[in-house]
């Protein structure tokens, strides 16, 4: 059955600028300078999705919109004015380096502002009633940015913006954050560790981004705890991993959570050719995470979904995953078949792996 999807894209968040940089070191002394896209986080892989729905003839089955930027109120419900101010001074002055792993170059301000009023648009439109369910293509991420601080190519917390704002202008209640990107959320954690009214999941490859961390342990603050949960999976995880941690832990947390509204924390950096992790996941596996979250909105909050793009840096298979997740969204099959889906399936955990990464879900679920 097909449902009204809503897709958020300007052209202009690919239009953010890394600065000079192969993958994600910077040129000189022993960096050569990058022949192609240079930073992991080029706007190439967002384009090339936005490129593949477009040719697949998916986009003139969505509703395609654009937003406005977020406002310096919408910020200041969660960034600090210190850190907007270095933000915005750092990129008038043609950018440089602003926080962990976070360069900017001219006009990232402006371009952040925009990626997070989409993410703001997109939450809106679903609880206007006005789509089923919606996609917003937000660039620069924002899983990784703190209130005062940028990180790991996030420089506004899209997310977090977006729900304060939902919050403030629709009194918008209880929200879950699902967030699958192959780095750790730590920025939307940090934000909501002390609210019970936000519930934040992520899964994540253990130790990969922030390094070292874990988070296992890490169920919130004051009043709320128990209302984070991290799932960090072992490097090379795959398909089944992903699905039984799905199934098993975070599913059975939106029903006990009971959320208005479900927000997906979107990357693809977990599949299986993605050059900043070590897992497995194919087109497939997004496509079946997606609608084991669309069924449980459609069972929990009147199918209120969202989901924001974070990480994903293979040029070439990005776009299948993205297509993937968006004909789920929209109850849509295009004639496009992934090309690597049954390579990618030759890769996946013989048996006696998968029975070790499954005991690892299982030990978290027991713990929770």
């Amino acid at each position: 059955m097909s449902r009204n999807t809503a897709f958020f894209f300007d052209e202009l968040s690919l239009w953010h600028s890394a600065g000079l940089h192969a993958l994600t070191l910077p040129v000189g002394g022993w960096v050569q300078p990058p022949t192609a896209a240079g930073h992991a986080e080029s706007p190439e892989t967002k384009r090339r999705l936005k490129s593949l729905l477009d040719v697949s003839g998916l986009s003139r089955q969505l509703q395609v919109r654009g937003a406005a930027p977020a406002s310096e109120d919408d910020l200041l419900r969660v960034h600090t004015p210190g850190y907007l101010q270095r933000f915005k001074a750092l990129s008038d002055a043609g950018g440089g380096e602003l926080g962990q792993h976070a360069p900017i170059g001219p006009g990232s301000y402006e371009i952040a502002r925009l990626s997070a009023g989409l993410a703001m648009a997109a939450v809106d439109a679903v609880l206007a009633g006005e789509v089923d369910n919606a996609y917003s293509l937000s660039r620069p991420p924002g899983h990784h940015c703190l209130a005062d601080g940028a990180m790991g190519f996030c420089f506004l917390a899209n997310i977090a913006i977006a729900i304060e704002a939902a919050q403030a202008r629709r009194g918008l209640g209880k929200v879950a954050v699902i967030d699958w990107d192959v780095h750790h959320g730590n920025g939307t954690q940090a934000i909501f560790e002390e609210r019970a009214d936000v519930l934040t999941i992520s899964l994540h490859q253990d130790g990969c981004f922030p390094p070292g961390y874990s988070g296992e342990e890490d169920r919130g603050r004051g009043a709320g705890l128990g209302a984070n949960i991290n799932i960090p999976l072992p490097p090379g995880s795959g398909h089944d991993a992903y699905i039984h941690a799905m199934e098993r832990i975070v599913v059975p947390a939106l029903e006990r959570f009971e959320p208005e509204l479900i927000i997906v924390a979107c990357g693809y950096d977990a599949n299986a050719v993605d050059p900043l992790a070590r897992m497995l996941l194919h087109s497939d596996s997004f496509r079946t995470m997606t609608r084991l979250v669309r069924e449980a909105a459609e069972r929990l909050c009147q199918g209120r979904l969202v989901l924001v793009h974070e990480g994903g840096y293979s040029e070439a298979y990005v776009p299948f995953c993205g297509l993937a997740t968006i004909e789920e969204l929209a109850g849509i099959r295009t004639a496009v078949v992934d090309p690597m889906l049954e390579f990618v399936r030759l890769q996946q955990p013989n048996e006696a792996v998968t029975a070790f990464q499954r005991e690892v879900v299982e030990r978290m679920q027991l713990a929770l």
